[in-house]
């Protein structure tokens, strides 16, 4: 119990040597990522071996759907703990409370909103994925899979609200533990409503959901027990207007910034499910592209992971400066934050070309006779393509949530929206290029790797919009009358 206590003390990150810091608070979200992928790689991994080839797929497709409502939800929880993290930073005790309150009553509104608005949207959706009635096992499978993530939606914003208050403080190992929890769960009724209920794609989603509310009610309870000065008290619950304003401003951006990119991911998915079209609109057997490219998008968002957690380490770092007023001290932590990410980045290619060998990452998300040449042969592509321009990735993650740690929102929602254009210009044009015309499953294998290319596009679109607040906030500090100084 001592050690626990220890482990879970909150880091004072406006104080030490910034690599040091940032590194000591870095690993347990780079842990608590990990088991976010494998808490979503459960559900891949059992449906990958107890279902149909076309209720994998079907679940596969679901991830551009799903990932753009919850990472909106995401991105406003971790836009909202910029301000908690900066009232750390100021040591407004009060002002952290009036954070805390104000975020619950925006994610009570926010979740109720986006739940409402994907049910309603969830068939015209699945028909931009060209999912339809002319495939009804996967088109099953993929609205039965949404559907109950939507009506979860409150229960993972909920969750992350929760863990983003303790991360502005410093404790970032707490957030782990509840994670390691809540994935423990996920594994348990997954196995559970999957084999002995059969229950199918359905009992994944209900078991992720699920996972989630009970992990959310045990750290709320957990973060009010520990940290005592978080309760509010009668005072806190009056509706500040200013406060609601602030964290819309800084939360929202955020959230749209990170939705956007699902708009890009959903147009690359749609062009995905295409070269598994065949003579009539019917999808050819086995469906090598979308599980190949399922499986191979799941292992680079499991690398990802490490890129993730030192982007939302440096997010509460440059928070908590920026309220201190320790400009300097932002911008030393953010250039060693990019050459901690260069050595990520490498290990990151090297794993990922290693499991690349004979299709072996493939053997993790699905069972061995849904695997085949051409499912390797897509899935490979994609990989080759993405881990090529892994560290524009890197780049793009680091001085993000740098900038968005300073509050210049505006640029980080631009750079979501340059990662937008480029990604849908890429997808929608260049493949049907290469291939001559509409995409189907004769198309060439450049015409695959042209729409892949979206990725590497994307990042380096919106990593040319942040070059400017890099530049002028970051590196050289706003508003200072000193000369910028490159060291």
């Amino acid at each position: 119990m001592r050690i626990l206590k220890r482990l879970s003390r909150p880091v004072d990150l406006t104080g030490g040597v910034p690599w040091r810091v940032i590194l000591q608070y870095a690993a347990p979200i780079m842990l608590s990522y990990l088991l976010q992928q494998i808490y979503v790689l459960t559900d891949t991994v059992i449906c990958g071996q107890v279902l149909l080839a076309e209720q994998v797929a079907g679940v596969n497709d679901t991830f551009p759907l799903t990932f753009f409502f919850l990472q909106f939800a995401f991105g406003c929880t971790a836009g909202f703990s910029v301000l908690t993290a900066k009232y750390v930073g100021a040591k407004e005790d009060a002002g952290v409370r009036r954070s805390l309150v104000t975020q619950g009553y925006l994610t009570v509104g926010i979740s109720l909103l986006l739940t409402l608005l994907s049910l309603v949207s969830l068939p015209w959706l699945l028909h931009l994925l060209s999912l339809g009635p002319e495939n009804p096992v996967v088109y099953d499978a993929a609205y039965q899979y949404c559907f109950v993530i939507f009506l979860g939606i409150f229960a993972q914003m909920g969750y992350n609200l929760v863990c983003g208050v303790l991360r502005a403080l410093g404790d970032s190992v707490s957030p782990l533990l509840f994670l390691l929890v809540s994935t423990a769960l996920n594994v348990g009724l997954d196995l559970f409503f999957l084999i002995p209920l059969s229950m199918g794609p359905l009992g994944a989603a209900l078991a992720t959901v699920l996972a989630q509310l009970l992990s959310l009610c045990g750290c709320l309870v957990y973060t009010f027990v520990k940290y005592p000065a978080l309760r509010p008290n009668a005072k806190d619950f009056a509706p500040q207007w200013a406060e609601i304003k602030a964290h819309l401003f800084a939360g929202v951006p955020l959230g749209f910034q990170f939705s956007i990119l699902a708009i890009g991911i959903i147009v690359m998915q749609s062009g995905v499910v295409r070269f598994d079209i065949g003579a009539g609109g019917v999808m050819v057997a086995a469906m090598p592209a979308q599980n190949g490219f399922g499986a191979a998008n799941k292992l680079i968002n499991f690398l990802m992971a490490f890129f993730n957690g030192l982007g939302s380490a440096m997010l509460c770092y440059t928070a908590q400066n920026y309220g201190k007023g320790n400009r300097d001290r932002v911008r030393r932590g953010t250039l060693q934050s990019l050459l901690i990410m260069l050595v990520i980045c490498a290990l990151c290619v090297g794993a990922g070309l290693a499991l690349s060998v004979g299709g072996r990452y493939q053997y993790i998300f699905m069972s061995a006779e849904k695997i085949t040449p051409a499912s390797v042969h897509y899935g490979n592509l994609l990989l080759y393509v993405d881990l090529s321009m892994y560290f524009i990735l890197g780049f793009l993650l680091v001085v993000r949530s740098a900038v968005q740690g300073v509050l210049q929102s505006g640029y980080v929602l631009g750079a979501g929206i340059a990662e937008l254009i480029a990604r849908v210009a890429i997808c929608a044009f260049l493949p049907p290029l290469f291939a001559g015309g509409a995409l189907g499953c004769n198309a060439p294998a450049i015409a695959f790797v042209a729409l892949c290319a979206g990725d590497p596009g994307a990042w380096l679109a919106g990593s040319l919009v942040l070059l400017v607040p890099f530049f002028r906030t970051i590196l050289c500090g706003e508003g200072k009358k000193t000369k910028c100084r490159a060291k």
